[in-house]
């Protein structure tokens, strides 16, 4: 069947490669902005070309920001000695949330996962075994990875990395108040400070 609008099948196949959007999601969403609400897609374009244009890593923590430096890790207020491993800004702002946490923070931007084709190199762990390694008010990293087998793999290699180049630092892992298998983004507020808490 020849396409009616080749432009509207693009729009649908861009969409349908987002997290947790299927085909039939993604050709309603399309459908919706061009035909019922195109004064919301052209705002929603216009975000998306200036945060593409504006938005970068910050040089400390890796996550998501206007700035070179997030607000994070600019305030001086934050506990210094403690840094936070944690998948992706989502993850990073549910922590943020529950206020159980107030050190630093480093946001890996995935998991480390040989079937998906991703190594620990693809994880800017350099850049965090370097801050560890350098930094001497370092006296704990916190992952925070979910208890799933790339989670799992992500932390095993992460405790090992950092014993190597940093002997002195504490590494600790989030209680399993996390149930397994359950992203910390749609976890509750309560469940995660109390598996901060429980830290070992």
């Amino acid at each position: 069947m020849a396409s009616l609008s080749p432009s509207l099948d693009e729009l649908v196949d861009a969409l349908k490669r987002l997290p947790g959007l299927g085909p039939r999601s993604a050709s309603r969403i399309a459908e919706h902005l061009l035909s019922e609400d195109r004064a919301r897609a052209t705002k929603l374009a216009s975000a998306l070309d200036r945060a593409l244009k504006r938005v970068k890593h910050c040089e400390l923590c890796n996550t998501l920001t206007d700035e070179p430096m997030c607000a994070i890790c600019a305030d001086e207020t934050r506990d210094r000695s403690k840094i936070c491993v944690v998948e992706s800004p989502a993850d990073q702002r549910v922590i943020e949330e529950t206020m159980a946490y107030r050190g630093l923070y480093f946001v890996l931007m995935g998991l480390i996962s040989p079937i998906k084709g991703v190594g620990a190199e693809d994880l800017h762990l350099g850049k965090l075994l370097q801050r560890v390694q350098k930094d001497e008010t370092i006296r704990e990293v916190l992952i925070a990875t979910p208890y799933t087998p790339e989670g799992d793999a992500t932390a095993h290699f992460l405790a090992k990395a950092i014993a190597s180049v940093a002997s002195q630092v504490k590494v600790t892992r989030l209680a399993r108040g996390i149930p397994a298998g359950v992203e910390l983004e749609y976890t509750d507020a309560n469940t995660i400070a109390g598996a901060i808490f429980g830290r070992r």
